[in-house]
């Protein structure tokens, strides 16, 4: 069933989620505005770009109209587009290049590779003389034809699976407490350098309308333990790099410990952002392993309550850090369980964050269309359990998963 069926038969309203958003996006208090100053909810999926191929996935099973097609036929109005700081400072790269280059860096066979990117050549005949970046063009191209926005998330800086506390993607070299576990990969310079020329790149792709600094920054051992000063001062340069280049963008913002912490602007400090003024959006992300708030897994009021006290409390108006709350990943394992296709424990972990969202409205991004990988971790066309996609992302991975969405699609709120 097509999500958008399900929420018209549910009676879920969507105001300006397929209709015409007129840009640029700008941010308010806690809301998120379009160019009449009317709200835009983002509700989104994630689709991952960001590993050894870099290249967006599934290209090996469908093309990308029939992705996009897809991405719009279950009513989301964006994707969050991943991407590594490998690709944005090497976006020249051709497809068959990156391909033979990936299999060296993930470790698998070069036969393998060279057989996944004659598969993607197949599906898309454009791939036979493209740049890795003419692809992220052309997805950005057909999502925007069809009226879905993208944001540019940077998820790692050498291209791979995030995230793990040991693949050096997790904190700023140049931060205090560096450790090569930690911090081998994420090279700060190069960080800035690849955020400002995808910016700056963004400027000539109609609907991108936000990037996102850094998935997921991680402290380990004695990282972030001087008050997060390198989260504050990294932070606030990645911003002022992206708007300088693309002042139209959203400029969204994650907290420590993989995304779940904002206490240090209660406790602490807000981060200064007169340089990005109304463009700002924290984000936030959930899921039931996370370690954050696991001490209270099994009683929702207590999930619900640590949910606000480490990050819902931007949303309070009226407070200098109060800006819009972007829960930029959350997701489950798809079949096999009893409660339509989800576990008890997934099940649980869904029904209580959905309840925190829908009642504050929040905007959110699901993870994730994609229904396999071309390489994780080792495993060549790896499946992804969680995907809304099924494997050959052809159809729904799971028929029920847009009932159990569609409440989130509603708009209850607004300034």
């Amino acid at each position: 069933m097509k999500l958008l069926a399900c929420l018209g038969a549910l009676g879920v309203v969507l105001p300006a989620a397929l209709a015409e958003v007129k840009l640029p996006l700008s941010s308010s208090s806690r809301w998120i505005l379009d160019a009449d100053g009317q709200r835009v909810k983002l509700r989104c999926i994630n689709w991952a770009g960001h590993q050894e191929t870099n290249l967006p996935e599934g290209l090996n099973k469908q093309s990308v109209d029939y992705i996009a097609d897809f991405i719009y036929a279950q009513g989301f109005n964006c994707v969050r587009l991943t991407y590594s700081i490998d690709h944005a400072l090497n976006p020249t790269v051709s497809v068959s290049d990156s391909f033979a280059a990936a299999a060296d860096a993930a470790g698998v066979s070069a036969e393998d590779m060279s057989g996944l990117y004659a598969q993607v050549a197949q599906k898309n005949t454009l791939a036979g003389e493209a740049t890795v970046r003419d692809i992220f063009e052309t997805v950005i191209a057909a999502l925007w034809k069809r009226g879905v926005m993208t944001i540019l998330d940077n998820h790692v800086s050498k291209a791979s699976w995030c995230c793990n506390i040991d693949d050096g993607n997790g904190w700023w070299d140049e931060g205090f407490g560096y450790n090569e576990m930690n911090s081998r990969y994420f090279k700060t310079n190069e960080w800035l350098d690849g955020l400002s020329a995808m910016a700056n790149w963004s400027t000539t792709q109609p609907g991108v309308i936000g990037m996102s600094l850094r998935n997921e920054v991680r402290e380990w051992l004695l990282q972030g333990t001087n008050n997060r000063d390198d989260w504050y001062n990294f932070m606030a340069q990645g911003a002022e790099r992206v708007h300088g280049a693309n002042p139209d963008l959203l400029v969204i913002m994650g907290g420590t410990q993989s995304a779940t912490d904002l206490t240090h602007l209660r406790l602490g400090r807000n981060i200064d952002w007169a340089s990005w003024q109304g463009k700002h959006v924290w984000e936030w992300h959930a899921y039931s392993f996370t370690v954050t708030f696991i001490t209270a897994r099994g009683n929702c009021d207590l999930t619900k309550d640590q949910y606000g006290l480490f990050d819902g409390f931007v949303l309070e108006q009226g407070q200098a850090y109060t800006a819009p709350l972007f829960l930029s990943e959350f997701g489950f394992g798809m079949t096999g369980g009893p409660n339509d296709g989800l576990s008890d424990e997934d099940n649980a972990y869904f029904e209580c964050l959905k309840d925190y969202v829908t009642g504050n409205d929040g905007d959110w991004a699901f993870w994730g269309v994609q229904g396999s990988y071309y390489v994780r971790e080792g495993t060549v066309n790896a499946d992804e359990p969680w995907g809304l996609l099924d494997t050959d992302w052809a159809n729904l991975r799971n028929a029920k998963a847009p009932e159990l969405l569609a409440p989130l699609f509603n708009v209850t709120q607004g300034p």
